[in-house]
């Protein structure tokens, strides 16, 4: 009797939230550097790097949005990194190296996974205020991708509740950080572009191809390791 088929595919992603970066208005994003069926699990690493110059001492949280369809079967879907300072550099970036390592499985691509960054900081009364929130799909292909993500945050509708949200310590911010990886409610939501924050990914996925999917490269069956060579059998 013939084995039967996968009925799922894996996506296993690692990495690491590298660091991130705090601008103004306006400003131009660093130069950039190079998403559930079958299991696959995308590994990679959250490596946190961020670009935020007006402020110090920031944190960083992290969660995963994915569709119904999808499950994750490994890891940690989200985390809460250490609070790092600027360095003493000429950058002085923010840097968090703070690794990312989840598997999902899934039966289709619908609802592909999307990590949304939330970065906190204090105030000058020394309360705990959102600096910065965004998202971004994993990855679809195999492979390892470094993404920089703009980050932005709420604000207030009225100069009086601006001053005082800062004179109460409660700036605006989201009930649920999800909401950033989903349009429902966007459009009424005033926000503010501030700062950028950078992730490494690794990403693996496992028997999509076997259900139909093409991701480009062949599927990396290997999460650790060097990449293998293009075009040997498999």
């Amino acid at each position: 009797m013939a084995a039967a088929g996968p009925s799922v595919f894996l996506l296993m992603v690692n990495g690491q939230v590298e660091s991130a970066q705090v601008s103004g208005r306006g400003s131009c994003p660093p130069s950039p550097q190079s998403p559930r069926g079958p299991i696959a699990r995308p590994p990679g690493l959250l490596r946190g790097s961020g670009e935020f110059p007006e402020y110090d001492e920031l944190y960083c949280k992290y969660c995963f949005v994915y569709g119904q369809d999808w499950a994750p079967t490994a890891g940690l879907e989200e985390g809460i990194s250490q609070i790092t300072s600027k360095s003493q550099d000429v950058r002085r970036a923010l840097v968090w190296n703070f690794p990312i390592d989840v598997t999902f499985k899934s039966t289709n691509p619908y609802g592909w996974p999307q990590i949304v960054l939330s970065v906190y900081g204090p105030d000058v009364f020394g309360n705990d205020v959102v600096r910065g929130y965004g998202a971004v799909h994993v990855p679809f292909s195999p492979g390892r991708h470094k993404r920089t993500i703009p980050m932005f945050v709420p604000e207030s509708t009225s100069k009086l509740q601006k001053f005082t949200s800062w004179f109460m310590g409660r700036r605006p911010e989201y009930t649920d950080p999800k909401v950033v990886a989903q349009g429902e409610g966007r459009e009424v939501t005033r926000v503010r572009s501030q700062g950028f924050v950078t992730l490494l990914f690794n990403v693996v996925t496992k028997d999509m191809r076997k259900l139909g999917y093409d991701t480009g490269p062949p599927d990396t069956q290997r999460a650790s390791g060097p990449s293998p060579p293009q075009g040997l059998p498999q």
